[in-house]
């Protein structure tokens, strides 16, 4: 072996213990940043933020055709941020109503939006669906509840959340809200006539969420 090839190899060696150094170097810091980030994570413990159905306005609500309903909706969501120095994400929102579990309007998107702290925000989209089929023994339900004076339905919201911690972002977190909605009938109407064939109900119904 020559002089020249040990020294390749004393090189060779070198170059390899700096990188070896520099990517330990590398995890090192990560890591800090990674335990930094947990630690304030912990501390400032995120709350889910909170949603309430303010009203809903009934376009239409026909079940008189059996085992299918045609409804159309107009809702008033409103959510609050409820921490002080956490953002929240909202991503890929979609509405819609259901009776009795059942899905009876399509989904209706909400826009991307991001929520400050303490921030409140107000949706207020239409849901609605044609000819949607409904269980034989949900569609006599509906019917009595129907003619009884009240119909139980729920507004569900499902997407994507993020919070925002300074310049953080955490990954994407379920989201499910399930708004209880009372919709009335006949002489026990407590809605207010907004036009023709419109009733508006203000609910002020808190919703359940689940992230």
């Amino acid at each position: 072996m020559t002089a020249n090839d040990k020294d390749c190899g004393i090189h060779g060696k070198g170059r390899r213990l700096l990188i070896r150094s520099i990517i330990a170097c590398l995890v090192v810091f990560l890591l800090i940043v990674l335990i930094t980030i947990l630690i304030i994570w912990a501390i400032l413990q995120p709350t889910k933020p909170r949603f309430l159905l303010q009203d809903t306005t009934v376009y239409d609500f026909n079940a008189s055709i059996p085992n299918f309903l045609t409804s159309y909706f107009q809702v008033t969501v409103s959510t609050r941020n409820p921490n002080d120095r956490i953002g929240v994400y909202y991503d890929r929102l979609v509405i819609y109503a259901t009776y009795r579990n059942q899905q009876i309007t399509l989904r209706t998107s909400l826009p991307p939006t991001y929520q400050g702290h303490n921030e409140v925000i107000i949706w207020s989209p239409f849901v609605y669906g044609n000819m949607v089929p409904i269980a034989p023994d949900f569609s006599a339900a509906l019917k009595y509840e129907q003619a009884a004076g009240s119909v139980y339905t729920v507004i569900k919201i499902d997407g994507r959340v993020r919070w925002k911690v300074g310049t953080f972002v955490s990954g994407r977190y379920r989201l499910h809200v399930r708004c209880p909605a009372y919709i009335t009938f006949g002489s026990k109407s407590k809605g207010v006539s907004v036009g023709e064939n419109a009733v508006k109900y203000q609910l002020v119904s808190r919703c359940s969420v689940t992230v």
